[in-house]
This record gives C-alpha cells, structure tokens and sequence, in this order.
C-alpha cells in the first residue's frame, strides 16, 4: 500500500512536460445556452476574436420636437436601448435600461411624451411604454401583442395595433396615451391578414390603414373617425405591393407601389377611386423606390432606390420638381429615415468600409453631416472587403445574383474556402452592409463569403417575388443555388472542396435543402432557426401569422399541396443528410417553433449523422443579446473549423 502511495505522489511530482497536457481553458458559456453535442469554446478563441465582439452599431429612431436632438438605438450593455445625441459627435445619453431590446419608439409631435416598445424572451408579444424621466410606464395591457402606430397631428390621439380581442389578428385603436386607465377605442376588428395603422390624414378626421395580404397583396382602406366608417380605397381583386404611404400636408396621399409595372415607382393614390398615378420611375436605372419621406412642409421627398441591394438616396423637390441625387454616403445601405420638423434628414447607413451609423442630410444643400462614429473594437472598418456583384443564369435562363467578399489575396494566397449564407423571407434581400463579427471569416481566416438573392427576393420587381410561391416552385428557389455552385467551381479564387452553406428562418431551409440537393458539392451546413418540415411549420407557427404564409408556401389543409409540402421538407429526407450539421434554436420562437430544430436533430443523429445544437432559452427567432449572439459565433467558428477548413 505505501508502494502505491509513493508511486502516485513520484507521478504528481513530475515535471509538467512528461506529463499530459493541461486542456485549454474555455470562456464560461451564457447560463441561458443550452450546449448539446457542441464543445466547448477554448478561451484562445475568445481572445482571439475579441475585437471584433466590441463592435457596435447606432440606428436612427426619431427627432426631438423640443431640442432638436436625435433619438437612436445603440448597445452599450448587452441589448440595443434608446440613447439621445444632443448634436453631431456628441456622447450618447443612454434612457432605456431594459433587459430586453427596445424594438421601435415614437415621439409625439410635440415631444412631450416618448413611447416605445419592447418583448420577452424574444416572444414578439411587444409591450408600450411611456418613457418620463427616467422612469417606464407600461400603458399597454401587459398580455397581448401591440404595434405602435401614427400620432395624430394634434397629439391627442395614438393609433394602434393589438390582439387583446382574440388573441390572435392584429385590430386597429386609437387611444390618449396620456389617460390614465382609459380604454383604447377599437375602429377596426380584423378576422386575418396583418393589419397596420399607417398616417392620419392632415385634418384629423381620417386614418388610412394597411392590410398586409402578401407581399405582392396590400389593400388600403380609410376610416372616418368621427362615424366608425371604414372605406375600402383600393381593389382587393388586383395584386398590388405598396412599400410606403403617407399623406402630404395637402392632404395628397403619397405612396411607392407597383401598381401598372413590375417595379415600385414613386407617385400618389385618388382618394376618390384608389387609381395609382406614377410621378418618379426608376426602371432605367434597373432599380425600383423602396421607400420615402416627406418633409413636414410637403416641399421635399426624399426616397431610395434599390439596385441590386446597394442604397441609392435622392431628393426631389415638389417646388420645381428637380431630383437630385446624395453623393456623400458612398456605397451601403439606407435604413431608417426620417425628416425633423425643422427641415433635416434623419438616417441610418450602413457599408462594411464604414460600420452603422447615424447621419443627416441637409435637403437644399445636399450635404451629409455624420452623428455618431460608433465603436469598432479598435479595428479600422476602412480596410474591411467591399463586396463584388455576381450574376449568373439559373437553370431556367432566369438571373440571380448575389454579392461575394473575397479574402485579401494579398494576405491569403491560392483559392479560398467559402461560406453561402441565405437571407430569410423568403421575401427577404441581402443588401451590403455592415458584416460585422464575420468580418473575422474574410480578415483573419481567409473564407470567402456569397450572399446569394434566389428567387422569391425582393428589390427586383414583383414577377421575381413570385417566382418560388408555392410548393411546386419552391426547390426552383434552391437550383438557383446550384446554378452559383457550378460558377463557383469555376472560380480560380474559390476551393471548390470546401464550401459550406447557412442561413436563418426561410434560410434554414435553404440550407438544408441545399445540403440535400448537391451533396457532392457542399461540405457542411449550419441553419439557424429554419423550417425542417413545411406542414408541422405551419400548423405550430403562432396563429396569426399562418395564413400569411400559407399565401407564401401553400396549404398544408389541402391533400394535394399537402403531400407536396411533405415530399419537399427536409425532415423527409433527413437519413441523407451525411454532411456535419449545426442547428440553433430559440426556445421562444414564434414564427418558427423550436420543434421544427428539435425533429430534424433527432431524424439526423438517428440515421448517424453528426449535428450539433445551440439552444437558447430566453431567445426567439434569432439571438439579439450580446453574450448569446457571442458564443453562437465562437460556437460556430468551431463548427467550421473542424469540419469545413480541415
């Protein structure tokens, strides 16, 4: 016995080299994650990455009436909140303090009151709230779902959008958000589609209201406020898309719709017969308007041009009917934008050269003022890629394209590995902006990254939109991704034996359905918080949204489409998903239930494929607090370092 003992502590006092080697040390993993079958991050890869963890982004949200000062969205803890810049390059000031992300806020004309909304867990159920020194005061009834919609010029009234009568539809209120206990008056209830208050109408006496049927389908109707009376404007026969409408101070109703062509133009609507009238087309430039504002004073619209993705800002002036175009953002994408009553352009763009930041224009003059320079992990975001167009022909004849950063070559030499990420949606666009963490992949690991637009993408007219509804036309969508496949294996830059494939929602989909359908040319695929199974899909999404996607992918109510949408799921064939896989999930998904990752695990490790799975337990439909959004990136370089790059 004292042999043994002697034999162990001789052991225990051998040097460190003849002995095993200590493991990595790893970061400690978030306490909502839920890590199953995933390794653990070594804590090398933390700090290896961290940089481009600290980056952060400011969205604009609204002017300040009363200080002229800009309301925007940044993260300085772990979730986006509101913050105040007093003038250009100032400090922000934060004044939310949730622990959730606050999702959109709204001034009233006077500035006397903000509100805002914000969820749990990711569940979508949106909350408003008061905002008053400081302090929050939730003026929604805490248990259904709310939309903040317009104020009324005078400031005496909100609409509104809520589900507190079923459940499950969105009706339209108005109510005084500064009463105290008083009910929201109920103007509309809705048996289905997505209902949203949109623009009061200059006197007051009118509120137009949007039903969002597809994304080919919107129908407007008015409603009068003094009688109840709800009037139908446009025919609810005729598929049109409308992607902005507001009412000049002239009372003319502005809208950008594709009404009469396949891209959205710029014009106004008859009140009396719905009749669209066209005034700005952008069709020669290739490009359709997807959006606009007007200033308080009628005199300025100011609305983006879509081109293939990339942002294009003009200014056309109702006084002489001039449009001249905004040089000084260069190349990215516009979000959010605005005009202050005093006359100036709010907005966010976004360049992966630049970051996402906050700017202002100046209408007349045309000149571009920057009002935040957000942080970037000391990282200079000039030498970031700027990203190349590719276009090819699709097995039909049909042109998709899709944007491509490519490693420095001047860095990374010989033919690069890559990564194809597909936006959701389906009705989705990828547009480029700021990467982000996956500036990382291109700048420090050599991937190549493809943003592919497939059929079904917006921003190229409404026959494309169209052209994967259903489910017979829905693999179409995923041949447009073996059409970017066999010009990638062509590409001398490209290693065609490592690409990998991801995407998110409809993209999860994609992914799998691309994982399924060219086997032999992708290696591994990562989808987060997608569709494994068109039919259990639509039967578990929250009720409210289901018949909208049924107009997007077909009935799972009728034997026929029924059959089809089984035969097309992923689940189906998920014993020949041989590749490594990575799911992520959140717990409280509404739109795409965590069961739908949950079956297509199961189905993939019973047939002995590898899979791993991020869960997240106080997330929805993606990950949108830092630490979680952190340690799915580490997670996931780990996933593509072992089975894409090796």
């Amino acid at each position: 016995m004292r042999l043994v003992v002697l034999f162990a502590s001789l052991v225990l006092a051998l040097p460190a080299s003849a002995a095993e080697p200590a493991p990595e040390p790893s970061t400690p993993r978030p306490a909502a994650l839920v890590a199953d079958q995933v390794p653990d991050v070594p804590q090398s890869v933390v700090d290896d990455t961290l940089p481009y963890m600290e980056f952060r982004t400011a969205s604009f949200v609204a002017w300040d009436p009363k200080d002229r000062s800009m309301l925007v969205s940044t993260r300085f803890a772990d979730t986006d909140q509101l913050h105040r810049v007093a003038k250009p390059m100032a400090n922000r000031e934060q004044l939310t303090f949730a622990n959730e992300p606050v999702r959109s806020a709204s001034f009233s004309p006077d500035g006397s009151m903000l509100l805002y909304e914000k969820d749990s867990g990711g569940n979508e159920v949106n909350q408003i709230y008061a905002l008053d020194k400081g302090k929050s005061r939730l003026i929604s009834d805490g248990t259904s779902r709310h939309a903040i919609g317009p104020w009324s010029h005078d400031g005496k009234m909100l609409a509104l959008g809520s589900n507190r009568r079923t459940g499950v539809y969105n009706d339209i209120y108005v109510t005084n958000p500064r009463g105290q206990g008083a009910e929201p008056t109920m103007l509309l209830a809705s048996d289905g589609g997505g209902w949203f208050a949109l623009d009061f109408s200059p006197d007051d006496r009118q509120l137009l209201v949007f039903n969002y049927v597809s994304v080919s389908q919107n129908q407007l109707h008015l409603i009068t406020l003094d009688t109840g009376t709800i009037r139908q404007l446009t025919d609810a026969t005729k598929p049109v898309a409308y992607s902005s409408l507001a009412f000049a101070p002239d009372g003319t109703l502005w809208a950008a719709s594709d009404d009469g062509a396949d891209l959205r133009r710029l014009g106004t609507i008859n009140l009396e017969t719905g009749a669209f009238m066209p005034m700005i087309d952008e069709a020669v430039t290739g490009g359709e308007i997807d959006g606009f504002k007007m200033s308080q004073d009628g005199r300025y619209v100011a609305y983006e041009v879509n081109l293939a993705g990339r942002s294009v800002l003009r200014i056309y002036d109702r006084k002489d009917s001039s449009i001249r175009t905004v040089e000084g953002l260069g190349t990215g994408v516009i979000g959010a934008m605005d005009f202050a009553p005093w006359g100036e352009l709010g907005l966010t763009f976004a360049s992966n050269t630049a970051g996402t930041d906050v700017y202002s224009v100046d209408p007349a003059t045309l000149t571009v003022t920057r009002w935040t320079r957000s942080e970037t992990g000391g990282l200079d975001t000039a030498v970031n890629v700027t990203p190349e167009l590719v276009s090819v022909e699709s097995f039909d004849g049909e042109k998709v394209t899709g944007y491509l950063y490519r490693p420095n070559p001047a860095r990374f030499k010989g033919k690069r590995p890559m990564i194809i990420s597909i936006h959701g949606g389906p009705e989705g666009q990828y547009r480029p902006g700021f990467l982000g963490r996956n500036n990382y992949l291109l700048n420090d690991m050599g991937v190549a990254l493809f943003y592919p637009n497939v059929r079904g993408s917006t921003g190229f007219g409404k026959r494309f939109v169209g052209l994967d509804n259903g489910p017979w036309k829905r693999e179409d969508s995923v041949k447009d991704i073996g059409a970017f496949l066999n010009h990638f294996r062509a590409d001398k830059g490209i290693d065609r034996r490592r690409i990998g494939v991801t995407g998110g929602s409809y993209g999860g989909y994609m992914t799998l359905a691309s994982m399924l359908a060219y086997r032999d040319k992708i290696k591994a695929g990562l989808e987060i918080v997608g569709i494994s199974n068109f039919v259990t899909f639509l039967e578990n999404t929250e009720s409210y949204r289901r018949d909208l996607r049924r107009t997007e992918y077909g009935d799972e109510r009728d034997p026929e489409q029924r059959k089809k949408l089984e035969e097309i799921s992923p689940l189906a064939r998920a014993s020949d998903i041989r590749m490594p896989l990575m799911v992520v999930t959140g717990a409280n998904d509404p739109r795409v239930p965590a069961s739908e990752a949950d079956q297509l695990i199961a189905a993939v490790r019973q047939s002995g494929g590898t899979a791993w799975h991020l869960l997240a337990k106080n997330e929805g439909h993606g990950f949108r607090k830092k630490a979680n959004a952190d340690y799915q990136f580490w997670t996931s370089l780990l996933f593509w370092q072992k089975y894409l790059l090796d």
